[in-house]
């Protein structure tokens, strides 16, 4: 009996120490081993929020490695917020309204994002003109996503002026903002055929969206392992890639392999 209940009991530790063993090292990989640290975000949103929550799911679900250190939207009433706070991530509003001049709207804007300290500043549907000083002061760390295949059609409407020029395609790019509006160097493009007549604004917008909602986090990988900065008083496409490779710009977003696909430039001067 003394003998069956020690073999027991032993047997029973190396189970315990193998499962024990067998979650440190589980815990190791994700938290300590990783190559590079998470991605710190701050996020700005004037509305629904959609392509925020697209960054949300894919952290959720460990495709993306960042954590998102803030919410900021310039309309008390987005609804972007909402998902944010489920997520207990931290929100701030600053309503536009309130303030007398853009100059100081974005004053206090960089005062929200210095605070946060992210590494990168996520337009997601921020529909606000940055003044020159506070894009210049955060350049290269500051992406935008823009309803159009750029740089066609910067600004606003771009589903109805593509259906009014009869557009074979069209599409959402991510950029790099530069004091020019929807001007910056284009990081990568998805688009979709335009149907006539059965497309209309409405459902142009819808399918431009899901492929934004495909596209954004996608992008946002490559900043997480350090594959894409801006290169700095270099042609407009100049964009670097797994560090000293320069490659095409936009990248093409491929629906069917869910990749980004481009090939490398012969001219890396």
């Amino acid at each position: 009996m003394f003998r069956k209940a020690l073999t027991s009991t032993l047997l029973a530790l190396r189970l315990f120490n193998l499962q024990s063993f067998v979650k440190i090292i589980s815990y190791l990989k994700e938290n300590m081993l990783s190559k590079n640290p998470p991605l710190s975000l701050a996020v700005l949103i004037s509305g629904n929020g959609s392509n925020l929550q697209a960054i949300i799911d894919a952290i959720a679900a460990k495709k993306l490695n960042a954590q998102i250190t803030c919410v900021i939207a310039n309309r008390p009433n987005a609804y972007g917020l909402t998902r944010a706070k489920e997520h207990n991530i931290a929100t701030h509003t600053l309503d536009h309204k309130l303030f007398t001049s853009r100059e100081s709207f974005d004053e206090a804007l960089s005062t929200l994002i210095d605070k946060a300290d992210p590494d990168l500043i996520v337009l997601a549907g921020f529909m606000r003109i940055l003044t020159k000083d506070f894009v210049l002061k955060y350049q290269g760390n500051m992406i935008n996503i823009h309803p159009s295949l750029l740089p066609k059609y910067q600004g606003l409407n771009t589903f109805s002026r593509a259906i009014q020029n009869n557009d074979t395609f069209h599409g959402t790019s991510i950029h790099f903002v530069t004091p020019e509006l929807d001007g910056g160097p284009v990081i990568a493009q998805s688009k979709t055929q335009i149907h006539y007549p059965e497309d209309n604004e409405a459902s142009l917008r819808c399918r431009v969206q899901s492929l934004e909602h495909e596209l954004l986090p996608h992008v946002l990988i490559l900043f997480s392992e350090n594959k894409v900065s801006l290169r700095h008083n270099a042609p407009e496409t100049s964009i670097v890639l797994n560090g000293d490779s320069y490659y095409q710009c936009p990248l093409q977003w491929n629906p069917n392999t869910k990749t980004l696909e481009s090939k490398p430039n012969d001219n890396t001067d």
